[in-house]
């Protein structure tokens, strides 16, 4: 009986980030799950973040005596303990009450930084008194309130007062992608909530109850009160103030504002990568926004080599989109990226487990990128490169990739 007790208890705690995945799945609505997981409009930029890396193998050499084991980076002058951190999310307090103050937490047991978002539930000084560690902050680079002053000073310097080491300007939201699956199950703006929804969301009651009592779950940075009428109004707020007129002379006036690391989040073109560089970024983030905002644009992984050869080796490259294993933090590191970001792996742990889940799910890439390391015969993430990588080829002997990712 012992011995059958044990493996019910093993199998029920997770292994994987899919594992996560679908306990996230069981523990939330529906309408919130489809916030969590869903992309825009048909979701071809959402699959093809996950199937790019399908389309690289790793080559692997043996009796190497490397364990693998050296897996510290530095992103934004600080050393993390494995090339892994938290990229922004918004709104997380919709998936567990305590969101983005338990998420940096997570990455601080990690030996990471949390990059924390202008759409959090949480304050910037909420999160920075919750923490011991300087984490970073994302800006989206909204336009100015009624009173002229603009909205993104404010918030760059509430960061800077907060003790926030870099900053992050996400590029690629000037107007809000068009999130069909959101939609259909009521999470507009307003939200649309039917007796069918309610019940969905009475089945799951641990969320009910923190959904009703805590009710953290507005952009905090826009409006300073709880609930859901406060959850709508910083929505519509974020969707008011939002930029289809950016440009890069609104980047180059961020330049100025910051005076510490500053990376771009958003780019997929080497020329814009060039460009930012030449304004005075310290690093691109690659990322295609987990797929929710233009479909059918390029994977991440597929558009860093390209990013990588234009600017590589001058200011460090970033990447987020579709990383889910250890392996894929690997083959993007070997295609030039410094380090990645995880945004719904995360969420997961903390949909299912809070910020234990969220510690876990860190804890499950460092063990698989180590393993993965030594099976390779690499001792080092400071060592991969593309010529640790083999493209996947199809049927027809075609390869998967262009030019750009030659090994």
């Amino acid at each position: 009986m012992s011995a059958i007790s044990f493996d019910v208890s093993m199998r029920s705690r997770p292994i994987t980030v899919e594992d996560y995945r679908r306990k996230a799945r069981r523990a939330l609505p529906t309408m919130v799950w489809a916030f969590v997981d869903g992309g825009a409009e048909d979701e071809v930029t959402l699959r093809a973040n996950r199937t790019a890396f399908d389309r690289w193998q790793l080559r692997s050499k043996v009796l190497t005596g490397n364990a693998g084991t050296s897996l510290s980076t530095k992103v934004g002058g600080v050393e993390l303990s494995l090339p892994v951190f938290l990229s922004p999310t918004g709104m997380t307090g919709l998936v567990h009450w305590t969101g983005e103050r338990s998420a940096a937490r997570a990455a601080e047991r990690a030996g990471t930084r949390a990059v924390i978002s202008t759409a959090s539930s949480y304050t910037v000084e909420e999160i920075a008194d919750a923490t011991s560690d300087n984490h970073f902050f994302q800006l989206y680079p909204w336009t100015s309130l009624a009173t002229g002053e603009p909205l993104s000073k404010r918030f760059v310097d509430r960061a800077h007062s907060a003790g926030y080491r870099a900053l992050f300007v996400t590029v690629d939201v000037p107007v809000p992608g068009n999130r069909e699956r959101e939609r259909k199950h009521g999470m507009g703006i307003p939200p649309t909530l039917t007796p069918k929804r309610a019940l969905d969301a009475a089945l799951r009651p641990r969320w009910a109850y923190h959904f009703l009592t805590k009710q953290r779950i507005s952009s905090r940075m826009l409006v300073n009160e709880r609930g859901a009428a406060a959850a709508v109004r910083s929505a519509r707020t974020q969707q008011r103030l939002m930029r289809p007129d950016l440009s890069w002379d609104d980047l180059a006036r961020i330049r100025d504002w910051w005076q510490g690391p500053l990376y771009i989040k958003g780019i997929l073109d080497p020329d814009d990568a060039e460009t930012a560089l030449n304004l005075g970024a310290d690093g691109i983030m690659v990322s295609n926004h987990g797929g929710r905002q233009l479909d059918s644009a390029l994977a991440g992984l597929e558009a860093l080599p390209g990013v990588v050869d234009r600017i590589g080796g001058r200011i460090p490259v970033y990447l987020d989109g579709g990383v889910r294993r250890g392996s894929d933090v690997v083959k993007a590191l070997a295609l030039g990226a410094t380090a990645v970001g995880i945004g719904r792996p995360y969420v997961y742990g903390l949909a299912a487990r809070g910020e234990d889940g969220a510690a876990h799910v860190l804890e499950i890439f460092r063990e698989e990128i180590a393993r993965t390391l030594t099976l390779m015969g690499v001792a080092d993430v400071a060592e991969l490169d593309r010529t640790h990588l083999h493209p996947v080829t199809d049927t027809a002997g075609a390869q998967y990739t262009d030019h750009r990712h030659t090994t």
